[in-house]
């Protein structure tokens, strides 16, 4: 594996691969025995605005040694329109690796195949595949393994983070529901695609009954804020609250990718009682991306 552009072309074997490394990432922070990453220079491009992944990215490759050069779309000539293919041609001849954060797939792949560097995709409109192999590792790490459990995703399920989901519980074998009103619903096409235990729903009880993790994003994503009113009308009765949480049974796990808006997609309450695994989640972005770091081939 030279790249990481998707979950859709990660099988099975590398996801628990990548999750069996991150767990050994997280015990041995700050005890490293060797620096993977020294005398390389990696490159963050993003388009889009971050927090935890940019942090995360930044904290990591430095934690491997490596050195991260951080590089907004409006710092370079990418953001006054040079092709893609040329900024990648360039950049594959000075730094050992990329993460990129934008809104076309397609921009990730080509600069993949240009560039010939190491490629991490940090979210396009398509996928977000580093959020959800933490998300992954952040399930397995509390209960121990994802066999037999089933995760239900409230809201948006059309959108990056919920494609990525799809994948993931196709390639692993775990119950994925997802509640979403028929606007906001996954294509025919990928659930054909994709396969596996998919269940999707308009009816958000049916979903969230007996449920093992309950999921949710925000409502408006980078990109879409001048569909907000169209949004908060047909999303608003998709909310992570304690009506949700009753009927998903005992201790269900609460996640949420972060940043979250309080009383909308997820209840104030809801949030902070669950901060715990919230908070471990964010963390776990960092441990699960050192090991996509080192799994990645020269």
């Amino acid at each position: 594996m030279k790249h990481l552009l998707d979950l859709e072309s990660l099988n099975a074997a590398q996801i628990h691969e990548i999750l069996a490394r991150a767990g050994e990432m997280k015990k041995s922070r700050g005890l490293h025995p060797d620096r993977p990453l020294a005398d390389e220079c990696w490159v963050l491009m993003f388009s889009k605005s971050s927090t935890r992944t940019r942090l995360s990215f930044e904290v990591g490759i430095r934690e491997l040694g490596g050195q991260p050069i951080f590089l907004a779309a409006n710092d370079i000539q990418l953001g006054r329109g040079e092709p893609i293919r040329d900024t990648a041609r360039v950049m594959g001849r000075m730094a050992q690796g990329a993460v990129i954060r934008t809104y076309a797939q397609g921009d990730v792949e080509e600069f993949a195949e240009m560039s010939g560097i190491r490629t991490i995709n940090a979210l396009t409109d398509l996928e977000h595949p580093c959020q959800i192999l933490s998300d992954l590792f952040t399930i397995t790490e509390k209960r121990g393994s994802l066999d037999g459990l089933s995760v239900t995703f409230i809201g948006d399920g059309d959108c990056n983070v919920a494609r990525s989901w799809i994948w993931a519980a196709a390639r692993l074998g775990f119950s994925l529901r997802i509640a979403s009103p028929s606007h906001f619903q996954p294509s025919a096409e990928l659930l054909q695609k994709a396969g596996g235990d998919i269940k999707v729903s308009e009816d958000i009880r049916e979903a969230c009954t007996g449920t093992d993790v309950l999921y949710t994003d925000v409502w408006i994503s980078m990109g879409k804020e001048d569909e907000s009113s169209f949004r908060l009308a047909q999303l608003g009765g998709y909310q992570i609250n304690q009506e949700t949480l009753d009927l998903a049974g005992s201790n269900p796990l609460v996640m949420h990718c972060l940043p979250a808006y309080r009383g909308k997609e997820i209840t104030d309450q809801a949030f902070e009682a669950h901060a715990q695994t919230i908070f471990d989640q964010a963390e776990n972005r960092l441990h699960t991306q050192k090991a996509i770091l080192t799994q990645l081939k020269k």
